[in-house]
């Protein structure tokens, strides 16, 4: 029995929810999220709630049942707050800046990096912390691990990008031989 699938997922004032075929689509304002369940899952709208129960008795329905509940759920709380992920640029000449679309780099390389922001993501940048917002979790976390793969933190001086609630463990260098 799923703990998360028997819960049910409470629609917010301002969002409109309704059942297409397989199909399970969130509206606020001119915004419209879909979310596919391939038929894997029952899903009904009931009382300002979404309520999602299990196609079959097999084990691979019960992954399915909280699979979709959470995926639901992620999309709710996308169109009513949104995600954020934040990032930190430690090291001597790091920076980073928006040009439009276009966030430019320089992370100690001979060169720029440009990354071309997707659609439906803010980027922000103050200081030394790039601010990544939008409303849906898996393209802002995509987001934020694409720009952090530039220059992953080094466990030396801790130089490179990191997230800001990212720990690095520090290693010693190297000890003179006697």
């Amino acid at each position: 029995m799923s703990r998360i699938g028997k819960k049910p997922v409470a629609i917010e004032n301002g969002i409109s929810v309704s059942v297409e075929g397989t199909q399970i689509v969130a509206k606020k304002g001119n915004v419209e999220k879909r979310l596919e369940t391939h038929g894997r899952v029952n899903v009904k709208v009931e009382e300002g709630q979404v309520v999602f129960e299990r196609a079959g008795e097999d084990s691979q329905s019960a992954a399915f049942w909280g699979t979709y509940r959470s995926l639901f759920n992620n999309i709710m709380i996308g169109l009513n707050e949104g995600f954020t992920k934040s990032l930190e640029i430690n090291g001597v000449g790091y920076r980073a800046a928006m040009q439009g679309k276009v966030l430019n780099l320089q992370l100690g390389f001979s060169h720029d990096i440009n990354y071309d922001v997707p659609a439906g993501i803010d980027v922000s940048v103050e200081k030394n912390v790039i601010t990544i917002k939008g409303d849906d979790k898996q393209v802002v976390g995509q987001v934020a691990a694409e720009i952090r793969e530039f220059r992953p933190p080094e466990p030396y001086k801790g130089k490179g990008v990191k997230y800001t609630d990212e720990t690095i463990i520090r290693k010693a260098g190297k000890s003179a031989a006697k």
